[in-house]
């Protein structure tokens, strides 16, 4: 298959071509016409005196000499058409035969013929034939017909050199269409190219801060536009998993490092048959114990976030309905039991959002975790559902100001947080499924200390009527 730029090109020579000819065509019928129009207007003009008519007639009796006809006009081939199709010519003239035309009007079917025809001898000719009812009727029955004819060189002649100049002119035109359209086409198709040999480069290289220019508002443009934007969404997603990688390493070091200590110890214990204290063996059991949770709850969190991608805000049609609701009463059932000394009370009221009840679930159980977890043993939790807006207020310590804007940042850790269990990841979760639901989520200091945590989603107080197992 011909290149796309060859493509074009043949295109645009074909449809240039195309054009040309068939003006050239509508020139050349326009002037035969024209022409042709001409000399039968001349032929129509041109009268035959009846001393001629009737010395023609003497003639084809045989009643009179051939030199006579030296004094009849040789610009104009005059003859007679007899009802029955016989033709009678001027002397030194080649026949034209009868065609059945000349024939009517002979026989008085017919006022006029006019015609092209070829002579004995080849020679193309425009015929006029009109009847004649003089004295001639005598000699070849009642009625008889003139014709008149010259030849079609005034005719042939002109339009022979125009479709010479006709086809020069095409061939011409196509030639200089072909050489515009490749010229078109390569001026066209430098941005296709441009964009062809960055997606080579980045397929050769992985070289994804490549950028093609783009300017205007054509198709082109916007394609150029579109790749930068898919390669600047690639860089930026290879840029957070090579950092997601390396958080990971990073906060999976320091658990597996102090599980390695406390191990090592308990082996060398063993081999070297010097037993530990039971009160020092326990302490390094029970931190054995709280370093696997800790693992596993890392690991929990990294498969949370790598379950699925980031999808488009709001979901959609086939995302199922959760009840909100329903949802927060069992996070609040799992948050007491984490503290029993705590006084957590809430106020929840109906709520219905598209969103995968696991996922929800796991954002608000985080929410109250961090709630739980910042809290003094006997401090207390207000929670409260009311028109798709989550509110967790704790009474902790706080978020100083400047922290704020890194606490949804994935593997971040509030300097004095840093002591206490979790892998950073939690609000990370909550703020990827608040987006993929629609919502939006919020931390900010309390009146009076402490956080409050707003979590808001678009839903509704009764359940889609579509959905009524809800």
């Amino acid at each position: 298959m011909l290149p796309l730029r060859s493509r074009l090109a043949l295109l645009t020579a074909v449809a240039v071509a195309l054009a040309v000819a068939a003006s050239a065509a509508a020139c050349w019928v326009v002037t035969r016409d024209r022409l042709t129009e001409q000399l039968d207007d001349a032929l129509a003009r041109q009268s035959v005196p009846a001393s001629i008519v009737n010395a023609l007639g003497d003639k084809c009796t045989g009643s009179l000499p051939g030199n006579v006809w030296l004094a009849v006009p040789t610009d104009y081939t005059i003859q007679i058409v007899t009802p029955d199709g016989n033709v009678c010519t001027s002397w030194s003239k080649s026949a034209i035969p009868a065609q059945k035309s000349d024939v009517d009007v002979a026989r008085g079917l017919s006022d006029q013929s006019i015609h092209t025809t070829r002579t004995d001898d080849g020679t193309e000719m425009r015929v006029l034939t009109r009847p004649y009812g003089g004295p001639l009727t005598d000699r070849f029955g009642p009625q008889v017909a003139i014709s008149v004819a010259t030849p079609m060189d005034p005719v042939t002649g002109p339009l022979n050199q125009l479709a010479l100049i006709l086809l020069i002119v095409t061939g011409v035109g196509v030639l200089g269409a072909a050489t515009a359209g490749l010229w078109v086409a390569r001026t066209g198709l430098k941005p296709v190219d441009r964009l062809t040999e960055a997606v080579e480069h980045v397929a050769r290289t992985e070289d994804l801060t490549i950028r093609i220019p783009a300017e205007g508002e054509d198709e082109i443009a916007r394609l150029s536009r579109s790749f930068n934007s898919m390669t600047a969404a690639l860089a930026s997603s290879r840029d957070l998993q090579q950092q997601l990688i390396a958080d990971a390493g990073h906060e999976l070091r320091t658990p597996l490092t102090s599980l390695r200590t406390n191990i090592d110890l308990l082996v060398r214990s063993e081999q070297s048959g010097r037993q530990l204290p039971a009160e020092d063996k326990q302490a390094l059991l029970t931190s054995v114990k709280a370093q696997m949770g800790e693992l596993a709850a890392l690991i929990g969190d990294l498969q949370e976030l790598s379950r699925t991608p980031d999808a488009a805000p709001g979901g959609g049609a086939s995302v199922p309905v959760a009840a909100l609701h329903d949802i927060v009463d069992s996070a609040l059932r799992r948050a007491r039991l984490r503290g029993p000394s705590l006084d957590i009370t809430a106020e929840v009221d109906p709520w219905y959002v598209r969103g995968e009840p696991a996922a929800l679930e796991r954002a608000v159980v985080n929410l109250l975790d961090n709630a739980v977890k910042f809290s003094a043993a006997d401090g207390a939790v207000e929670v409260a559902l009311h028109k798709g807006e989550l509110r967790v207020r704790d009474h902790g310590p706080g978020i100083p100001e400047e922290e704020l804007p890194h606490v949804f940042e994935r593997f971040w850790r509030s300097p004095s947080a840093r002591s206490l269990p979790g892998s950073g990841l939690g609000l990370s979760i909550v703020a990827r499924t608040a987006y993929q639901a629609g919502g939006t989520v919020e931390l900010r200091a309390a009146p009076g200390g402490g956080t409050e945590a707003v979590l808001s989603l678009p839903g509704a107080g009764t359940p889609p009527p579509d959905l009524p197992g809800i």
